[in-house]
C-alpha cells in the first residue's frame, strides 16, 4: 500500500503474547461507575453553571408568573430595576441559594439519567453504540426528565416560595421547610406536582431530542465527529426554545399552585387553575405569561447546561484516559492502545489474549507504523509482515 506495511488479519497465538495483568486495566464494573460518576459531575456543573447565569431573568419570570400584573419587556425591566434600588445587586439573586440545592442534584440526575436510558434503550431497540432513532430520543429524554422532577421536586416548591417572598418570611431554606410542614402540612411540599410531571415530559423530551437531533445532523452534513462549543451553544439555545415552548403553560399552573399559600390564593386541581387564570386574565395573557422573557433566558441557560455537560464529558474521560496509560508500562500502554482501536475488552488481554485473537480476527485490524518499534507491535499483536 505505499507505507511498508501488508495490511490483513493479523493471526497470533498465545505463545507470541505477553499476557497484560489485570490489575493495569479496570474492569467492565469499575469503567462503568466511572461512567455515571462523570455524568453526575458534569451534570451538577452545568446545572449550577446555567441556573446562576440567568437568576435574576429567572426570578423576574416567577414573580410575574404568580401575580396578575401583566408582563412586558419594559414591566420587567422596571422591576428588575426597582428591586436592585430598593434591596441591593444581590437581591436578583435571591432564592438562589435554594435553586442551587435543588438544580444541582436535579441536574445530575437527569443527565445521568438521560445516558443510562440512552444506554436501555439503544441496547432495546438494538441501536447499541449507534444514535437513537427520534422516538427513543425523545423517551430517554422524557425519562430523564420525569426521574429527576420526581426525586428533587420538594426542593423546587421551596425555591419558588423563596423568590415571591420577602426576606423577612423565609430566613434560610431550612426555615422554608419547618414554616410549610408546621403552617400548610407536608402535604403543601407536593402542591404543583403534578402540572410539574405532565409538563416535564414535553420539556425534557423535546429538549434532549432536538438537542441530540442537531448533533447528529451536524455530524452527518459536516463529517465533524463532535460539533465546537459555539455550535453546542446554538444547538442547546435551539433545544432550549422549543422545550419551553410546548411546556410553557403548565409552568405558570404549576408556580400559581406552589406559591398559593403566600399569595393568597386558593387552587385545588390543574384544570381549575387553568379556568381560573384565563377568566382573570385571559388565555394568552394569563398561561402564556412571561414567555418572552423565557425566549431569553430559556435558551441561553439550556445552550450553556448542554454545552458545559459536554465538555466537562470530554475533560473527564482525556484525564481518565491519560491516568489510564500513564499506569502502563510501555509496550502494555500500546497494548491497551491498539486494543481499543479494534474494539476490545481489556479483560480478554489479562486472560492472554485469547478473546482479543478473536476481536481482531472479526474486525480485520490492519497494524500501522508504530513509534514504539516493530518489537513492541509484535509482543501485542504477533507476527505481521512488512512488504
Amino acid at each position: 500500500m505505499g507505507n511498508g506495511v501488508r495490511e490483513g488479519q493479523v493471526d497470533f497465538q498465545r505463545q507470541d503474547v505477553e499476557p497484560i495483568p489485570s490489575t493495569h486495566l479496570p474492569p467492565e464494573e469499575t469503567r462503568e461507575k466511572k461512567k455515571v460518576l462523570n455524568s453526575l459531575m458534569s451534570g451538577a456543573l452545568a446545572g449550577a453553571v446555567a441556573k446562576t447565569a440567568v437568576a435574576p431573568l429567572d426570578r423576574t419570570k416567577i414573580m410575574f408568573q404568580v401575580s396578575s400584573k401583566r408582563f412586558s419587556a419594559k414591566e420587567a425591566y422596571r422591576l428588575i430595576y426597582r428591586t436592585y434600588l430598593n434591596e441591593g445587586l444581590w437581591s436578583l439573586w435571591r432564592g438562589n441559594s435554594a435553586t442551587m440545592v435543588r438544580v444541582i442534584p436535579y441536574a445530575a440526575i437527569q443527565f445521568c439519567a438521560h445516558e443510562e436510558y440512552k444506554q436501555l434503550l439503544g441496547s432495546y431497540y438494538g441501536f447499541q453504540g449507534k444514535a437513537l432513532t427520534p422516538f427513543p430520543r425523545f423517551i430517554a429524554g422524557s425519562l430523564a426528565g420525569t426521574t429527576a422532577a420526581m426525586l428533587t421536586y420538594p426542593l423546587d416548591m421551596v425555591r419558588a416560595r423563596m423568590a415571591v417572598t420577602p426576606k423577612e418570611m423565609y430566613s434560610n431554606i431550612v426555615h422554608v421547610f419547618i414554616r410549610i410542614s408546621r403552617e400548610e402540612g407536608l402535604k403543601t411540599l407536593y402542591r404543583g406536582f403534578t402540572p410539574t410531571i405532565i409538563g416535564v415530559i414535553p420539556y425534557a423530551g423535546l429538549s434532549f431530542f432536538t438537542y441530540e437531533t442537531l448533533k447528529k445532523l451536524h455530524a452527518d452534513h459536516s463529517g465533524k465527529l463532535q460539533p465546537s462549543p459555539p455550535e453546542r451553544l446554538l444547538f442547546g439555545a435551539c433545544a432550549g426554545l422549543i422545550g419551553q415552548s410546548a411546556s410553557y403553560p403548565l409552568d405558570v399552573v404549576r408556580r400559581r399552585m406552589q406559591t398559593a399559600g403566600v399569595m393568597g390564593h386558593t387552587y385545588s386541581s390543574i384544570l381549575l387553575t387553568m379556568q381560573e387564570i384565563i377568566r382573570e386574565e385571559g388565555l394568552i395573557r394569563g398561561l402564556y405569561k412571561g414567555l418572552s422573557m423565557n425566549w431569553v433566558k430559556g435558551p441561553i441557560a439550556v445552550g450553556i447546561s448542554f454545552t458545559t455537560f459536554d465538555l466537562m464529558q470530554i475533560l473527564l474521560r482525556k484525564l481518565q484516559h491519560s491516568s489510564n496509560v500513564e499506569r502502563l508500562p510501555g509496550d502494555v500502554s500500546y497494548c491497551a492502545l491498539l486494543a481499543r482501536e479494534v474494539g476490545l475488552a481489556h479483560p480478554g488481554l489479562s486472560r492472554g489474549m485469547p478473546g482479543a485473537n478473536r476481536g481482531v480476527q472479526r474486525v480485520g485490524f490492519t497494524v500501522p507504523p508504530t513509534t514504539h518499534g516493530a518489537h513492541g507491535a509484535g509482543r501485542c499483536f504477533g507476527k505481521w509482515g512488512a512488504a
